[in-house]
């Protein structure tokens, strides 16, 4: 299967260093890997229901809910491309994965089963240098990924907060140069890796 990479910008701000650094790193994937970049803020989806306990879920056929659930099924990676907000995912990106919800419950999806074997990285930047401050947000992908039975590349992070500040990280840009290459092991959650 040629490997197809969803790049999900959750970030508030054009071109963030979230965004800046996942380029870096996208740069890197060989020319035969698709890619496809959708903007949260240029797709806004409204705030999810949840409707598991009255009706079902029904496939969106048109707008932002139909370009991400078709996207999000036809990618081999999909790359969560958020800063650091509040120590987690922004509001858009939050947003996105609550309708992942919504999409199991989807009649004739098969959301979880086509998801399963697939692969969830992450690129956030943050304004703090202690990156041990991002484990909540790494956490809410990496358990979403063992949710779905993915695989989980990690998250690659970089330090900025004024525009452009990650370009002057350059360990993190270090990184970015191999970050898609590594193999992705299955996600698994903590009570499980015993």
């Amino acid at each position: 299967m040629t490997r197809r990479f969803l790049f999900v910008l959750g970030s508030a701000r054009t071109e963030g260093n979230s965004e800046l650094l996942a380029r870096r790193a996208a740069e890197q994937l060989p020319p035969d890997v698709e890619q496809q970049w959708i903007d949260l803020s240029e797709h806004p989806v409204p705030d999810f229901e949840d409707l598991r306990h009255d009706s079902d879920h029904v496939r969106p056929t048109e707008g932002s809910l139909a370009l991400l659930l078709d996207a999000t099924l036809a990618a081999t990676d999909i790359v969560i491309v958020t800063p650091l907000y509040w120590y987690s995912v922004s509001a858009q990106t939050k947003r996105y994965l609550d309708y992942w919800s919504g999409w199991l419950r989807t009649p004739g999806l098969d959301f979880k089963a086509t998801l399963a074997g697939r692969t969830l990285w992450g690129v956030t930047a943050l304004a703090h240098r202690e990156e041990v401050v991002a484990d909540p947000l790494i956490g809410t992908l990496h358990n979403s990924a063992a949710y779905l039975g993915m695989r989980f590349g990690g998250v690659l992070l970089g330090n900025g907060s004024k525009p452009g500040d990650v370009l002057n990280d350059t360990e993190a840009l270090t990184r970015a140069k191999t970050f898609f290459a590594q193999e992705a092991p299955p996600a698994r959650f903590l009570y499980q890796q015993d």
